[in-house]
């Protein structure tokens, strides 16, 4: 603008944000930029209190897991007998010993029947009663205690109770069998039928634990799948296949590695029943074997051979599960 007297006088910008956000030019100061968020900061104090939390639980697994586990694989590569205050390495003798001893075969086949009729019958007995005791029963809390109480007593106190019902001369089962004629088997003199009394016996006393894991999950599962295969006029059947089971996959991988690694591990009953036996190794599993190669043959070197070739075994299958279970997610 030009002054009657010819001077330039300045003209102020009348541009305000909104119009330079609509494409007018903007004359004026810069708008102050405040200093930028400190996450770093934000991020050390995260990951100092995770590990604050954490350092606890993490000592009590090195302490009390991985420590012991490291020094069971030093000793199975030596002679120690447990009472020595030195032990010999010896190399690998101890493991050519474990695959060529011809008892070997035997106890890895009783360890595989044993676990797979544990873990596959208890937990379809498991889900049955689940199934069974979610309706609206009379009295299905009182059967509900029933199924889970044996769970929660000794091991050794069932093993007990159950050589009375298995005794050959006046157990129930003689009794049972007298009834319809036949006789009892000799349970305690007959490998195979001792291995099916410590396995029944087994199943009996874990069958609660699968039953009310089960039973929560039917109680969490979605009830609009429910009556959406209702409304389609779906069978029993069909909706049990298609609807429930694909819910109760998580619960069901859940309960093949827990049920699994605590059938693998069952010494108590087959202590108090059989000892192992009869005629040698009639019910001898890997576990029952380290006890006895350990603290009964006193060669806790070939017993830790043993709990080593044990653990290996676990974690293969237990990767084998894990992979299985993530395939069956992704299709």
């Amino acid at each position: 603008m030009r002054h009657p007297r010819g001077h330039v006088v300045p003209v102020q910008s009348t541009t305000t944000p909104d119009t330079a956000a609509a494409g007018g030019a903007r004359t004026g100061p810069p708008a102050p930029v405040g200093p930028a968020p400190r996450r770093s900061s934000g991020r050390a104090w995260e990951w100092s209190l995770a590990a604050l939390l954490l350092a606890p639980n993490l000592v009590l697994l090195v302490v009390f897991t991985y420590r012991p586990l490291v020094d069971n694989i030093r000793l199975s590569f030596t002679d120690w007998n447990i009472s020595a205050p030195i032990a010999n390495p010896i190399g690998v003798a101890n493991y050519v010993e474990w695959f060529t001893r011809p008892d070997t075969r035997t106890v890895l086949f009783n360890t595989l029947v044993f676990t797979v009729a544990t873990v596959g019958i208890s937990m379809a007995l498991g889900l049955a009663l689940a199934l069974l005791l979610d309706q609206r029963l009379r009295g299905r809390n009182l059967v509900r205690s029933v199924v889970f109480a044996p769970f929660v007593i000794s091991g050794a106190a069932v093993g007990v109770a159950f050589q009375f019902v298995f005794d050959p001369s006046f157990g129930l089962v003689r009794d049972l069998l007298a009834r319809v004629g036949l006789s009892s088997p000799d349970f305690y003199q007959r490998p195979g039928w001792a291995l099916f009394m410590v396995t029944f016996t087994y199943i009996w006393r874990t069958l609660g634990y699968s039953f009310v894991i089960y039973l929560a999950a039917l109680q969490a599962r979605r009830a609009d799948l429910d009556e959406a295969a209702e409304i389609d006029g779906a069978s029993p059947w069909t909706h049990f296949r298609r609807v429930l089971l694909p819910q109760l996959r998580p619960t069901t991988f859940f309960l093949s590695i827990t049920v699994l690694l605590s059938s693998v591990q069952v010494f108590d009953i087959i202590n108090v029943m059989t000892r192992g036996g009869p005629v040698g190794n009639g019910t001898m599993t890997l576990v029952y074997q380290v006890y006895r190669e350990t603290f009964v043959n006193q060669r806790a070197g070939y017993g830790a051979t043993v709990a080593t070739a044990m653990f290996l075994i676990l974690l293969t299958v237990t990767i084998v599960q894990v992979r299985v279970m993530d395939r069956g997610q992704q299709s």
